[in-house]
């Protein structure tokens, strides 16, 4: 499968992506570590804090995501506070078999339109498998990792998404970044949502060879 941007011709080779499981709700009540008390008296929750109303004593002594869960049982919607825009989406739990240890570009593509354009510097495996493939808990919430919650939901939704890497095995992470970077500058991939205004609006449709 091909991008062309600016004559430069990018073959990106099709990956084998198994589905472990989907529709997975509610991620971030595992969040048991810490009690409600104790995450407030972070520095980090110092504004919720002073937007949350008063927690019962029973409350600030129940594990984190149990609150949280509770809260959202109940309809009410503080608990969204503490997580990020994506953190209470329908996440899906996804494995990469092949390209492990490459490294490179990827796209993910549905009926032959790329969808999201990235870099991974170090493996596919590590940015896959142990990346945005499985959502834990702390993703979710406002210090997590937004964009790997936005993107697997994205993902949760489509039966039929497809995985593309373009290896660059010999290049450096600069020039990984600086060609992720030139694509993004010219393109709006529909997923990319940080790009999606300081981009010229258009589609690329893949090419298969």
């Amino acid at each position: 499968m091909t991008i062309e941007i600016e004559n430069k011709r990018l073959d990106f080779e099709k990956t084998s992506l198994e589905f472990i499981e989907k529709g997975i709700e509610s991620v971030f009540k595992t969040k048991n570590n810490k009690t409600l008390k104790e995450t407030l008296e972070h520095p980090r929750y110092k504004t919720i804090k002073k937007r949350l109303k008063q927690p019962t004593e029973e409350e600030l002594e129940k594990p984190l995501g149990q609150y949280l869960l509770d809260k959202k049982n109940s309809n009410d919607l503080e608990y969204k506070l503490f997580l990020n825009k994506y953190g209470d989406n329908t996440f899906c739990h996804f494995k990469l078999n092949s390209h492990l240890n490459d490294k490179g570009l990827y796209i993910w593509v549905v009926n032959g339109i790329v969808k999201y354009l990235g870099r991974c510097s170090d493996n596919f495996k590590r940015r896959v498998n142990q990346g945005y493939g499985k959502i834990n808990a702390k993703n979710c919430f406002i210090d997590g990792q937004a964009t790997n919650c936005h993107l697997n939901s994205e993902i949760n939704k489509i039966e039929n998404i497809e995985f593309y890497v373009y290896r660059m095995n010999d290049k450096s992470k600069t020039e990984i970044d600086d060609l992720e970077l030139k694509f993004l500058s010219e393109i709006n991939f529909e997923w990319n949502i940080q790009n999606n205004k300081n981009v010229n609006q258009q589609s690329t449709t893949a090419k298969k060879n």
